[in-house]
């Protein structure tokens, strides 16, 4: 770890593009030692706190077209229970303390900590009863015939969010008892007094960021990332009206009414023919549409879209049309065609984030919505494999962004409301 080390003349942006990512104790050291910003802290009853975990758009920042902005800096735990059968009343005052602790230190904002637990249907298989059929959460599984992914059966994935990369490092170390304090507040109990950290995964997003992060395996060396870009594929992403309200994806009955569910990706990405067999404008065809490109809707990395990623009905309607005019499909084009309901509100609310885990081009692709069959069917609307019998069209290739992402892992999970976000039954009272 000497190369983290916070040392004279070294860029603190550099430091931080590696601490998070790197994660433990002494990532954590070096961060605290460069960092000299005040930390807002949390409230002191934690039940004031709004009841959805997945609620973080008015704990965020937003741009100027009302885009929100997600925390800069974030961390997947994957988390396992230390026990055959259901959990303990035991287990239940370990995990209610850890994120009891979370709460009281730092203010639910992207200043401070966002977080959020969640339950894979491993977890709930624990119990002798059913979850509610007002529940959509399967097991997961394979979404393409193309992929074979390895699928996260973990209990549990606790999810945290920060534009401070002390926060995100800090926080870890409560919830795996290496810290006494944290941001001024005492740490009594660890989760990991219940729960074993099996996988975890770091992630980042926002202008700037990728291309400080570009020299990794999946992407070209001669670093084609722009610097305005908050993705590694060079384009905005999360345009307001593309994405679906925190309202809309909410489970609206049963006793995890005030929940909803969350499917997580994370996507390997080989980034080479995209920068250097593609141009711009091929670019622009195959993640947006070929009208898109016809038409120059897309400057630079797509800024001037605004709040809106510019498909119309027509793009979306006329797929097939465009794969015989012009040889190619567009990935927003394609699984729009599965993202609306009848009343046109938008389905799935999309918050991913880059990696580079493991030196290697990565996209984690949390996605929220109602139940897990919308994520599933927009998925395989995205797949164009009703497509391919045009002749230009191949499974991977002509075939939006499919030629450069490969899946690696897939989980699905339920974020219950936060009365029941502690080791819940499926049938909590």
């Amino acid at each position: 770890m000497q190369a983290m080390e916070a040392r004279p003349g070294y860029d603190r942006r550099q430091f931080l593009k590696t601490a998070v990512a790197a994660g433990g104790t002494v990532a954590l050291s070096a961060c605290l030692e460069i960092s000299d910003e005040q930390v807002p802290g949390g409230v002191g009853d934690p039940s004031s706190l709004p009841d959805r975990q997945h609620a973080w758009n008015d704990r965020v920042r937003s741009d100027e077209y009302g885009n929100v902005s997600l925390p800069r800096h974030q961390s997947l735990l994957y988390l396992a229970l230390d026990r055959d059968g259901p959990p303990t009343d035991a287990d239940r005052k370990v995990v209610g303390g850890a994120l009891r602790t979370l709460d009281r230190a730092y203010e639910r904002s992207n200043e401070g900590l966002i977080h959020s637990i969640a339950y894979s249907p491993a977890y709930f298989e624990r119990f002798d009863e059913p979850l509610p059929a007002s529940v959509d959460l399967p097991q997961p599984r394979r979404l393409s015939p193309f992929e074979e992914p390895q699928f996260d059966t973990q209990d549990a994935l606790l999810h945290l969010a920060s534009d401070r990369a002390e926060v995100i490092l800090e926080a870890e170390a409560a919830l795996q008892g290496e810290r006494e304090q944290v941001n001024g507040v005492a740490v009594d109990v660890s989760i990991t007094d219940a729960l074993t950290v099996d996988d975890r995964r770091s992630g980042f997003v926002g202008p700037g960021m990728p291309a400080d992060r570009q020299d990794v395996a999946g992407i070209p060396d001669t670093e084609p990332v722009p610097e305005a870009a908050p993705l590694f594929m060079g384009f905005e992403a999360g345009f307001r009206g593309n994405q679906a309200t925190e309202d809309y994806v909410t489970i609206d009955s049963g006793p995890f009414a005030g929940g909803t569910t969350k499917h997580v990706s994370r996507l390997r990405q080989r980034l080479e023919d995209w920068y250097v067999e593609q141009d711009f404008e091929d670019r622009v065809t195959e993640l947006f549409s070929p009208a898109h490109a016809a038409e120059g809707l897309v400057e630079g990395v797509g800024e001037n879209l605004g709040s809106d990623s510019g498909l119309t009905p027509e793009m979306i309607e006329n797929v097939r049309e465009h794969a015989r005019e012009f040889g190619r499909v567009g990935h927003a084009q394609k699984a729009a065609r599965a993202n609306r309901d009848e009343e046109g509100n938008v389905r799935l609310l999309r918050r991913h984030v880059e990696s580079t885990d493991g030196d290697v081009a990565a996209l984690h692709f949390p996605s929220l919505q109602q139940g897990i069959s919308a994520f599933e069917e927009v998925r395989r609307a995205m797949n164009g494999t009703d497509l391919t019998d045009e002749p230009a069209i191949r499974q991977r290739v002509n075939n939006g962004i499919l030629e450069y992402i490969f899946t690696t892992h897939r989980g699905n999970f339920l974020v219950p409301p936060r009365r029941h976000r502690v080791l819940p039954s499926p049938r909590p009272a």
